[in-house]
């Protein structure tokens, strides 16, 4: 008898763990992408506000110097650009949506930075990492540059991801922590009026 209650104690106990572990691993399949579109804390909330994306991280990447800090990027030198790092569930949002988001939240044809933030470090760009992401990233783009919404080349950059180097804490979420300075600093960068004459939303 102790050996059945033994017995039927191990398979629940397989059985309820074995069951948690995989939806564990179902629920937490998750792939990544980077875009720099000049501002990192403009970034973020157009990505978290999608259903299907994990969660939005601002950082830094593309250049040469290990974990920058904000003052050394800004500064200039790094090679890097300011960028978000973005986690998102395949089975719930494509990787096509994410970049029909970003082309909506910059000016592509911006080569010295975006809108009031100018210098290399705001420069836009894709990061892909893999050849799926790399054609489907360079089709988007083609598809933008047939569509003649902009009467200027398309000058954003599709690279190979590298490194990304999240920034300083009071960075993420800046416009959840200061929502006042957000807004304010939003307006004045002249990045939402130009969205809305382009795309009239």
């Amino acid at each position: 008898m102790k050996k059945i209650i033994q017995s039927v104690f191990i398979f629940l106990c397989l059985l309820i763990f074995g069951t948690s572990v995989y939806a564990e691993q179902t629920t937490q399949h998750q792939e990544k992408a980077i875009f720099a579109g000049g501002c990192f804390w403009c970034m973020e909330p157009p990505f978290e506000k999608l259903d299907g994306v994990i969660s939005v991280t601002s950082g830094y990447t593309g250049g040469h110097i290990k974990n920058p800090t904000y003052n050394q990027v800004s500064s200039g030198g790094t090679g890097h650009a300011e960028a978000v790092l973005v986690e998102y569930d395949p089975s719930k949002i494509t990787y096509q949506k994410l970049l029909e988001t970003f082309w909506r939240q910059i000016n592509p044809t911006d080569a010295g930075g975006q809108f009031v933030d100018r210098g290399d470090s705001y420069r836009t760009g894709i990061y892909y990492y893999d050849e799926e992401q790399k054609n489907l990233a360079l089709q988007s783009k083609q598809n933008l540059e047939k569509s003649h919404r902009f009467d200027k080349p398309i000058v954003t950059e599709i690279l190979p991801a590298g490194p990304f180097y999240p920034a300083e804490e009071y960075h993420q979420d800046y416009y959840k922590k200061n929502p006042i300075r957000y807004k304010y600093y939003r307006y004045g960068s002249g990045r939402d009026q130009f969205l809305q004459k382009i795309w009239g939303e």
